[in-house]
């Protein structure tokens, strides 16, 4: 009675097709370059494409983004971030006002409401939520540095979306605003939330570099980029073997081959960008007037920086440094799901008992696990082989996979039991399984 619906693979909304191969035909006209993660996001039933640059997230990605962003809100609200949630609908005065309204250009969703009123849809939101500070107007320095951060739906107006989730007009971002009472806290802050992403990005187990880059369209004096390296990256950087320094080469003139530090010659390498940071001063705060008051109950504009993390590219970076070339890979903190449970072909001398002593199993582990009672699936497709499920299996990436196999028929039953992530096949009890899966992490 209180046991929990097991969740059967043939109920879940994941329209598979993991014999596709071939690079037509996927997403836009045939012969567009696709790459890994694309492919193997449309393979495995991830996202569908519903327009130029614009996709359905299905329910197996957006268990991924909402885990990312639990891991996102754990960093976050640890260096004293508060969530908050702004309008994608943004005023144009604002905009005009920042002078980003002209310099974005053509990248900017604009659109009029019936009153004939100017607004554009948010890629970014320093001029709202600089608005949003200033509108407190006895804001004391007692109560800076203020954290605040939201993550919600951004759009741009991409010329040339490609590569899937990895440049698209329509994603989620996790963007942060701080406010200091001066410029030397405002800098204490960057480092911090620096050294969050850096967590962040340790957590997920994924290989990345901290670059110089560039302010661009932003804007402010210090920043840099959280970068992926891989072959599909859009920015070139220029590394020191090292360690000691890495910029994306825009940001470098074009004498500067070594190291500034230890004047190693820098290799070049591409990289995917799925985070970047800002000290921007009092670049916005001054338009807006965001001020607070001082010890001496002076006026002073308040020294911000932004900071911002993609959540829909670093779940499509994360695929495309990790994955194989036909078999999805998760950062295993946010696979859609920790478990894949095969229960034996029908019409196979295991499959009553076997079939049986699965499913308890799988309740068992449900109940001493509760944690991972939503993130079992149990694959019931038992018209096929086990061999092709778990191939299947084996391509949608689940961290582990419990089979009933040959010799759960013995006493006490073995159950073959794949880590994906290491590599490695054990055969155990019931027991062993339930010892095994106690140390898996859900956020």
């Amino acid at each position: 009675a209180g046991r929990a619906e097991r969740l059967l693979l043939s109920r879940l909304f994941q329209p598979l097709n993991l014999q596709a191969g071939g690079e037509a035909g996927w997403d836009g006209g045939p012969g567009e370059p696709t790459c890994r993660s694309q492919r193997l996001m449309l393979q495995g039933g991830l996202i569908h494409p519903a327009g130029p640059g614009c996709y359905h997230y299905l329910p197996p990605a957006v268990r991924a983004m909402e885990k990312l962003v639990r891991v996102m809100d754990e960093e976050m609200q640890a260096v004293g971030g508060q969530k908050l949630n702004m309008p994608s609908l943004c005023s144009a005065e604002l905009w005009r006002a920042s002078g980003r309204w002209d310099r974005m250009g053509p990248e900017l969703f604009r659109l009029a409401d019936r009153h004939g009123r100017s607004y554009c849809l948010g890629p970014t939101h320093e001029e709202a939520v600089t608005e949003l500070v200033a509108a407190q107007s006895n804001l004391s320095y007692k109560q800076l540095p203020l954290r605040l951060y939201q993550v919600t739906r951004k759009f741009r107006d991409e010329p040339k979306p490609r590569f899937g989730l990895l440049r698209s007009r329509e994603f989620y971002m996790k963007d942060m605003y701080t406010f200091d009472a001066s410029e030397e806290a405002a800098r204490q802050t960057y480092d911090l939330v620096c050294d969050a992403y850096c967590s962040l990005f340790d957590r997920l187990g994924l290989p990345f570099v901290k670059v110089r880059a560039a302010t661009g369209s932003i804007g402010g004096t210090v920043s840099h980029e959280f970068q992926l390296p891989a072959d599909v990256g859009e920015d070139r950087l220029a590394v020191c073997p090292d360690g000691h320094f890495a910029a994306n080469v825009e940001t470098l003139n074009g004498e500067q081959t070594s190291c500034p530090t230890c004047g190693e010659k820098l290799t070049q390498t591409r990289g995917i960008e799925v985070g970047h940071t800002f000290y921007l001063g009092t670049k916005y705060s001054s338009v807006s007037n965001a001020v607070f008051y001082s010890p001496e109950n002076k006026p002073r504009l308040a020294e911000m920086g932004c900071y911002g993390l993609g959540v829909t590219r670093i779940l499509a970076a994360s695929i495309e440094v990790l994955s194989t070339e036909d078999s999805i890979r998760w950062p295993s903190l946010i696979a859609p799901y920790q478990l894949c449970f095969i229960p034996p072909k029908r019409g196979s001398k295991e499959e009553e008992e076997g079939a049986a002593l699965l499913e308890r199993v799988y309740d068992d582990l449900a109940e001493a696990l509760p944690h991972l009672a939503g993130d079992s699936v149990l694959d019931d497709r038992t018209q096929l082989t086990i061999g092709k499920r778990l191939k299947d299996a084996n391509k949608l990436g689940y961290p582990y996979v419990v089979i009933a196999g040959k010799r759960v028929c013995e006493d006490p039953p073995v159950f073959e039991v794949w880590n994906q992530n290491a590599g490695e096949v054990l055969f155990l009890t019931k027991e062993g399984v339930i010892e095994l899966l106690s140390k898996v992490q859900v956020p």
